[in-house]
């Protein structure tokens, strides 16, 4: 089953790639990699989860924006290749959540974006991993991460 025909069958739709906010590109391909920046929970144009975890936020609510964040991740892979068949493998997803003082759950987070990739790309998405706190964010996002792919032409 193709990558779209999973998304549809998870009930999700591909967002248009999120644009840069600042002065840098969404993602650069070299060889036969695509470095993605990071990518905030942006939904239909607003962050869709802001604040910290651990405090406004719960764990849950940063598990489900690790998961928009890395929609729009695959959106930017769609953006770089044009076909999302031509991913051969997710390679890495670097994650960083918005938490307060004491939060530890950074790995239950990020298993929004893990699941979800794998979920779409099944044994291509087996993929490494980093998971980190930090104190600000960006638009006060809950949760960026980045997503490096091994593409084919």
């Amino acid at each position: 089953m193709s990558i779209e025909a999973k998304l549809t069958e998870l009930g999700l739709t591909l967002p248009e790639a999120p644009a840069a906010v600042a002065a840098y590109r969404p993602w650069i391909r070299t060889g036969d990699l695509v470095f993605t920046s990071g990518q905030l929970p942006f939904r239909d144009g607003a962050i869709a989860y802001a604040g910290k975890l651990g405090d406004e936020l719960t764990e849950e609510d940063g598990y489900q924006a690790a998961r928009q964040c890395a929609l729009n991740a695959i959106a930017q892979l769609k953006a770089a290749t044009g076909d999302l068949e031509k991913i051969q493998k997710i390679v890495r997803i670097e994650g960083y959540v918005h938490c307060a003082e004491g939060f530890r759950g950074h790995p239950q987070v990020l298993n929004g974006a893990s699941d979800l990739v794998a979920e779409l790309f099944g044994e291509r998405g087996q993929h490494t991993r980093l998971a980190l706190g930090i104190n600000e964010m960006p638009l006060n996002a809950a949760v960026q991460l980045a997503m490096t792919a091994e593409v084919a032409d």
